[in-house]
């Protein structure tokens, strides 16, 4: 698992079975408690992304997501002559 050098301790109550039962994956696992909770977390939320990619992708087989042609010219000719 990948660590980020800066974290954030946090409190939260979870059931007493809910407990016992992430105490007993996390010693199965090898990982502490934070670990596990962050595993938890990573993975939750990435399941949640999937489900709004999913929503996209179920409005965008019905809707074009191209640029109208005014807006497109209208971003090129604010662009002007810069260079990237």
């Amino acid at each position: 698992m990948q660590h980020s050098s800066e974290n954030m301790k946090t409190d939260v109550s979870v059931s007493l079975p809910i407990f016992k039962a992430a105490d007993h994956l996390a010693k199965k696992l090898g990982v502490s408690m934070a670990e596990l909770y962050t595993l938890a977390l990573t993975s939750y939320m990435a399941k949640y992304q999937e489900n709004i990619t999913e929503t996209l992708d179920r409005v965008y087989e019905h809707e074009s997501s191209a640029i109208e042609p005014v807006l497109a010219n209208a971003q090129t000719v604010s662009l002007g002559e810069e260079s990237w």
